[in-house]
């Protein structure tokens, strides 16, 4: 048998070793089944590889069921088969985690802060983010969005007066709660896909040990960070 048949069965017998786990261990189930039924459940990771986990089966099954002697098999797979085995069989065991990945530092901001000295901020270092709190309890999160809409309906009223107004003016009831989430740092990128995709509002996820919002913030993501290098907070 060819180092890649090998290689691509031992993928194939970890992953089938880790479907009947997910399935309490079922006797008689065959591999194919167990991807069909485990596609149904809550977990959105075994739908995205369905297909390509079926027709590797039917490969696996050529590979140990026809083979013609212990040194020959009908079917070899190719390098792109081995590969995306092993790609499969990280994203579905070993997924990866949001820490250390998006590890940054991320800077609070006092509630009583100016919105004067916000968007000094903006302008000098270009933050996008503003996690605010009070005596170290969370109380909201300020992006450049929600900054821009708070600009543009002050406008509306007349020329803008910024003397003497805080943070807190911003962390208003109907825009406080539905900008952000936080997480554990060993939640997966996939469940983060997943919040940006169901939760149209979120603008940024934030990283803390144990997802305890008053913790202390380990890193930050946005939308974009899935798809670039993570940049400087």
């Amino acid at each position: 048998m060819g180092e890649r048949a090998e290689e691509f069965l031992s993928s194939f017998n970890r992953i089938e070793k880790w479907f009947r786990e997910q399935l309490n261990n079922p006797s008689n189930m065959g591999f194919s089944e167990m991807v069909r039924r485990l596609s149904r459940k809550k977990d959105g990771r075994i739908p995205l590889f369905q297909d390509d986990l079926l027709q590797m089966a039917q490969l696996r099954n050529a590979i140990v069921h026809e083979q013609i002697s212990t040194d020959f098999v009908i079917a070899e797979p190719n390098e792109w088969a081995v590969n995306r085995m092993l790609e499969i069989e990280q994203a579905l065991i070993s997924p990866e985690k949001v820490f250390p990945r998006f590890s940054k530092k991320v800077t609070g901001f006092d509630v009583n802060i100016s919105i004067k000295e916000i968007l000094s901020i903006v302008a000098r270092k270009q933050y996008s983010q503003f996690p605010i709190y009070d005596d170290g309890i969370f109380k909201g999160l300020i992006t450049v969005r929600g900054l821009g809409i708070w600009l543009a309906v002050e406008s509306s009223k007349g020329d803008i007066q910024l003397e003497g107004r805080k943070a807190s003016e911003l962390l208003v009831s109907n825009y406080k709660g539905s900008n952000y989430q936080f997480v554990s740092k060993e939640t997966t990128v996939f469940q983060v896909e997943e919040l940006f995709v169901t939760q149209v509002r979120l603008e940024a996820i934030l990283i803390t040990k144990d997802g305890n919002p008053n913790g202390s913030l380990l890193g930050i993501i946005r939308p974009r960070d899935l798809y670039n290098n993570v940049e400087k907070e």
